[in-house]
């Protein structure tokens, strides 16, 4: 696939027009730009783009298994709640996920069924209206929020899947003779978006930056970058605070408490992809491309336990669903029998999506 001229790409002269303004742009604001803008953002395109027909492949685009085994899993813990409770779905998509798990709980839950109200969270407009299409026979049990702060006291489950690496992040490179670290932000030269060190000594980002020992910092080379999200983590305390009692959950790929920052990722993790393939510009033809970057659940689980949640279990999809799938055999042997296997590999395999992706699990 061509790529689209610079000057051509009406949002790339929009970013370059702000540049202009107000020069160099962090990188948050650009990816904000590149992936949500309300008319020319990636995310605002193309209902298709997941899948193997599109630029990448998620859990959720490797079969209806996926939802089915969430739905399993949901329906024990909202079985331990008593009255009316929530689903609370962030980032759905084209509402795929939200179908198979609502199916699945209509055909083998529906006493459960009956008390469940499934939440959307979703700003998007466009997006909304793709999934209201896919779940217009639920749409009696569906509503939508515009955020969070919108939405009502969830008692039940709020989950996101590859949300957290979708929120814009700052990209954060240490200085090595200043001892100090800095933020990589986006400039227009030479006919083309590119990098350049910005020195910010009040960036709001600094306050997520982690406590490392000297030791560590002694060692890092010179212009070593990591990623904050400041809008990750305001996400997820206020999905925290929104949570009355149940559990909050993410599935992602990401930095675990313990291997941040990872020695084997000296230029941090912001990737593109188009086409299932890696995009080695990710500032080239923004609106066109995926950008992502690894979710940092050490910092989701250190808010989470800060604002009063229990954390109760990280750990990687393939011991998360495998175990999923193992419990639903032991106690509806029909229901495991009837998945495909060929899917719960997939989804549990450790070369494929099983050890990359990872589950982080709070509770009130």
């Amino acid at each position: 696939m061509c790529a689209v001229p610079q000057g051509a790409n009406p949002l790339a002269k929009m970013i370059r027009a702000e540049i202009s303004n107000d020069g160099p742009m962090p990188f948050a604001r650009f990816m904000e730009l590149a992936l949500y803008h309300p008319e020319f953002g990636y995310y605002e395109k193309d209902a298709d783009r997941v899948g193997r027909r599109g630029d990448f492949v998620t859990s959720v685009s490797v079969g209806a298994v996926f939802g089915q085994l969430l739905a399993f899993r949901f329906a024990e813990w909202l079985g331990a709640i008593d009255g009316p409770v929530r689903i609370a779905e962030a980032g759905a998509h084209d509402g795929s996920l939200a179908c198979d798990i609502l199916e699945w709980l209509a055909a083998n839950d529906e006493p459960l069924s009956g008390r469940l109200t499934y939440t959307i969270l979703e700003p998007s407009a466009r997006c909304q209206g793709w999934q209201a299409k896919r779940l217009a026979k639920f749409d009696a049990q569906v509503e939508w929020h515009d955020s969070l702060a919108d939405a009502p006291e969830i008692r039940g489950v709020i989950f996101s899947n590859e949300l957290l690496d979708a929120f814009p992040i700052h990209r954060i490179g240490w200085d090595a003779a200043k001892r100090d670290w800095f933020e990589w932000a986006v400039t227009w030269r030479d006919d083309a978006f590119r990098w350049e060190p910005i020195d910010v000594g009040g960036g709001a980002w600094r306050a997520l930056l982690p406590a490392w020992p000297i030791e560590l910092l002694n060692v890092l080379p010179d212009r070593y970058t990591i990623e904050l999200s400041l809008q990750a983590n305001a996400w997820w305390r206020a999905a925290a605070g929104k949570l009355a009692v149940g559990k909050l959950v993410a599935l992602d790929y990401g930095h675990g408490p313990d291997d941040w920052p990872a020695a084997n990722q000296p230029n941090g993790t912001v990737r593109g992809y188009r086409s299932q393939k890696f995009v080695d510009d990710v500032l080239a033809n923004p609106g066109e491309q995926d950008l992502t970057a690894h979710a940092n659940f050490g910092l989701a689980k250190r808010i989470g336990e800060e604002v009063g949640l229990q954390t109760e279990e990280f750990t990687s999809q393939e011991r998360f669903l495998n175990g999923t799938f193992a419990e639903m055999l032991k106690s509806a042997p029909a229901l495991g029998q009837a998945l495909d296997v060929r899917q719960v590999q997939t989804l549990t395999h450790p070369a494929q999506m099983g050890r990359p992706f990872r589950v982080l699990i709070q509770s009130r």
